[in-house]
């Protein structure tokens, strides 16, 4: 499904240049923006950002494989001092990842994130995909799915045809112009959110599942710009979960942190964490994390969104039963009011006393942004898009500095950024 192209080779030939300004340098606003909000450079290691409790993920999509959109969404948010992005388990993908990173270090000096690949079990709902046949679609239809799709992965355009029909007494044939519909998904920026399903007046969306191939992720695992899995899992059962970490155990020594996406089960979910913690430990060597997904790909709806990712993190915090090892992180409908729903449950940068003598590590770990960062970020590259077409945002100083804006404000609100005096969004 993914694009299968590099994403340097998607960037328009006159941009793959190096970049060296010179004296004038246009990026040098965004350097400065960087430096008044103090992120850290070099220093700050992932790892102890999820024991201070101030760790970010920027979630790129399970099932998003727009390239040029992951790069440069990749690019922003390493400027803004991202510690982990996570992304698709696709070689393309991981490569627009990559160079993203690569590129926002050359305008910065700044600590490289690490970078997560996401694969599932069993059937979820971030490895999906909509599917429709457009010229099923009537000619006046008013395309609620268009309106409502987050990521602009439904397009159409109307194509003009013409028929010969009987008219008037003589019955002469006369022409008559039909509207014929082309276009549906954009199947690489299509990330499964489901929101299409529902609003189709004609009941012609389908979903397409998919699950990601062990032994390929194992693969990729080896690679040396892959620091992280995630594994996405339902909880229902884990035999599933056994089978997938038993054909990846082997490249799992490779990496620095195994994190499980799991949802909501009620009273099973702690009972389920013990169990797939008790698969996993035999062959665990690094970090890992428990990802608390609350509502699905939901953050960039509005604020009430936030809360059951915050009420889900309440009760597992809370139990004495969970198991003995694991970051906790929010997911699932977080946004820019998550960080205020924490801090009025007592949950944000709230330390515990670890097993090691003398040492604390904060309850919750951190937070992952994905459709709000998304979102917020998106705007500025969509419109961007649209005045020079396929680009890297890099080398249009403006736009970048209005999307490390946004992402700063995001980013700053778990980091404890300074925020710069009269700093417009």
């Amino acid at each position: 499904m993914a694009m299968s192209f590099y994403c340097s080779s998607a960037i328009h030939p006159q941009h793959q240049v190096n970049l060296s300004f010179g004296s004038k340098n246009p990026l040098q606003n965004v350097k400065n923006l960087i430096k008044s909000f103090g992120i850290p450079s070099k220093s700050c290691s992932p790892h102890v950002s999820l024991q201070q409790g101030n760790w970010v993920k920027l979630i790129c999509g399970a099932s998003f494989e727009d390239v040029v959109d992951i790069r440069n969404l990749s690019l922003v948010y390493t400027l803004a001092g991202v510690d982990c992005i996570d992304c698709a388990a696709d070689p393309s993908v991981i490569n627009a990842v990559n160079e993203g990173i690569e590129t926002a270090r050359e305008i910065v000096s700044i600590r490289r994130p690490w970078v997560m690949i996401s694969v599932n079990d069993d059937e979820d709902l971030h490895f999906r995909k909509a599917e429709f046949d457009a010229e099923d679609c009537p000619s006046d239809c008013s395309r609620p799915c268009e309106n409502v799709c987050p990521a602009n992965a439904i397009s159409f355009e109307r194509e003009n045809s013409t028929m010969e029909v009987p008219f008037g007494s003589d019955q002469k044939a006369k022409p008559k112009v039909r509207f014929e519909m082309r276009g549906g998904v954009i199947t690489e920026r299509c990330y499964g959110c489901g929101r299409c399903f529902p609003v189709c007046p004609y009941d012609k969306i389908r979903e397409i599942t998919y699950v990601r191939d062990a032994m390929a992720t194992a693969e990729l695992l080896r690679r040396n710009d892959v620091d992280a899995v995630e594994i996405h899992t339902s909880g229902r059962q884990t035999n599933l979960f056994k089978e997938l970490w038993d054909n990846l155990a082997n490249s799992v020594k490779y990496l620095r942190l195994v994190a499980v996406s799991l949802p909501d089960t009620g009273d099973a979910t702690i009972s389920t964490m013990n169990q797939m913690y008790a698969i996993m430990e035999p062959h665990l060597s690094c970090f890992n994390l428990w990802q608390l997904d609350g509502r699905p790909m939901s953050g960039d709806i509005g604020r009430g969104a936030t809360r059951e990712s915050i009420a889900f993190a309440v009760r597992v915090a809370a139990s004495s039963k969970r198991p003995p090892a694991g970051f906790l992180q929010l997911a699932g409908g977080t946004n820019v009011h998550t960080v205020d729903g924490l801090k009025k449950k007592g949950l944000f940068r709230t330390h515990i006393t670890c097993a090691e003598p003398n040492h604390l590590q904060s309850l919750i770990g951190g937070i992952a942004y994905g459709g709000y960062a998304r979102k917020i970020v998106g705007r500025v590259l969509s419109s961007m898009g649209s005045e020079n077409g396929v680009t890297g945002i890099e080398y249009h100083a403006e736009h970048l500095l209005k999307a490390l804006k946004e992402a700063l404000h995001l980013v700053g609100s778990v980091k404890s950024y300074n925020h710069p005096d009269g700093m417009q969004r």
